[in-house]
């Protein structure tokens, strides 16, 4: 069927690398010149004009040159043989590295990761877009083998991959242009057993099973998922990959708090990771006071502060999905928790009083980001956002970032001294929170105890 795809100018290489994924390589396209958000009506019309319509024609009225998809290689299939500086300069030459070495993932080596686990090697745990392939437990093994992680993480791997495929978390808006990059987080007695650091720098790398594990996930996305950069990884600027963010279970035990695992509806005690992409973070130091009124300010004017454009993830592209995650030193959650102060309590505060202008709310979306949905009152009549966003037509009434108290998100983590807070601005649907059990392998305790003699 004739068809004609417009594509500013930025994106052609995103389109053409999108269109093999979706199995088709020859999808014929028309240039629109620059970008049209920088554009004015008069070289907007030109451009259009003098450029695309004449490619609309063409491709609406020629058939579409034909089109070969180069096959793969076979999921045992040697590709490379050679030293470690060969097998490392033929991944970079084919777009198989991040650019640090890698270990040459040797059949050997993949098969001391399934050890460590009791699903099948060529089992698919789903398809992965933009490229349209399958993420096998197999791929998991050999990406957790270029990523320098050890065998005996091969449990987190496989949650890791699930949750990459599951719908709501939504990969394949893994290289769009904010270049909004993955945070894991991760609960239950595994991190002890692997150690996790979960203490003071727990966002450096320097820490094996974390910064392996987070680097693991950037590799899957390039190499399963098919996010290369200059194709279909669209980032902006961009950023690097996360390390592997555990919570203090140790802390949430001591003052009662549920871990951030039950936001996704698992035990206490449960091993879990959990996935979200984040645009950009702040650390807000020296959060100062002796009770959460003197505490609480500060905070929720960071969070504040930390969101622009994202609002549009309460109103407008993906109504509702706005999750801001704040990451608390244990001395914070400490002092908020001993005057009986509960995590729904410190969500409560965020959402009363973590608020903007109605004005600024629609300034953001109308005048400065051009999205078609911001009107608050429009959609509050609709009944398509909630009635608080419209509880009068005062310009500088106050709404919040977020639909609900539960939509913020809080983990308790890193230096057990020190009193700062860390704000992520949440990328929305376009990387929605999504949360794994860790399944392990029989005989679990044997396997680590015979990993730890090697």
């Amino acid at each position: 069927m004739p068809s004609s795809t417009l594509v500013c100018e930025g994106f052609l290489g995103l389109a053409a690398a999108s269109s093999v994924g979706l199995g088709m390589p020859n999808l014929p396209v028309a240039l629109v010149p620059g970008h049209t958000g920088v554009q004015n009506d008069e070289v907007l019309r030109r451009n259009i004009l003098e450029t695309t319509l004449d490619r609309v024609v063409g491709n609406l009225t020629q058939p579409p040159k034909e089109a070969l998809i180069e096959d793969e290689p076979g999921a045992r299939e040697i590709i490379c043989r050679g030293s470690f500086e060969e097998v490392n300069e033929y991944f970079e030459a084919n777009e198989l590295s991040d650019g640090l070495p890698i270990v040459p993932p040797t059949q050997e080596k993949v098969e001391a990761f399934l050890r460590y686990t009791d699903r099948d090697p060529d089992e698919v745990l789903g398809i992965m877009l933009p490229d349209s392939r399958a993420a096998t437990v197999w791929s998991v093994a050999v990406n957790g083998v270029m990523a320098g992680c050890r065998p005996e993480y091969m449990p987190v791997l496989v949650a890791l991959a699930e949750a990459m495929v599951d719908p709501y978390y939504g990969v394949e808006h893994s290289g769009n242009t904010p270049g909004g990059e993955t945070l894991i987080l991760m609960n239950g007695p595994i991190i002890k057993e692997l150690g996790f650091n979960y203490t003071q720098g727990v966002m450096r790398d320097g820490f094996r099973a974390n910064t392996s594990v987070g680097r693991f996930w950037r590799l899957y996305l390039r190499n399963v998922a098919g996010f290369l950069p200059h194709k279909n990884d669209k980032a902006t600027f961009g950023n690097t990959w996360r390390v592997v963010v555990p919570e203090n279970e140790d802390v949430l035990a001591k003052i009662g708090w549920e871990p951030n695992s039950a936001e996704f509806g698992f035990a206490a005690g449960t091993n879990t990771v959990a996935v979200a992409r984040y645009t950009g973070g702040n650390h807000v130091s020296s959060v100062s006071g002796s009770t959460p009124e003197e505490l609480m300010p500060y905070i929720a004017d960071a969070m504040v502060k930390q969101y622009s454009w994202q609002i549009m993830f309460s109103v407008g592209q993906g109504m509702g999905t706005l999750r801001p995650l704040m990451l608390m030193s244990p001395i914070i959650a400490e002092t908020i928790a001993g005057w009986g102060w509960s995590k729904r309590d410190l969500k409560q505060y965020l959402y009363d009083h973590a608020r903007i202008t109605a004005e600024q709310f629609e300034r953001f979306l109308r005048d400065w980001t051009l999205k078609p949905i911001w009107s608050l009152k429009e959609e509050a009549m609709l009944g398509r956002i909630p009635k608080v966003y419209h509880e009068s037509d005062d310009p500088q009434r106050l709404v919040p970032l977020v639909w609900e108290p539960e939509d913020y998100m809080l983990a308790v983590t890193g230096d057990l001294m020190r009193n700062s807070v860390y704000i992520f601005a949440h990328n929305g649907v376009l990387g929605y929170p999504t949360g794994k059990e860790i399944r392990l392998p029989k005989h679990w305790d044997a396997l680590l105890e015979k990993g730890k003699r090697k």
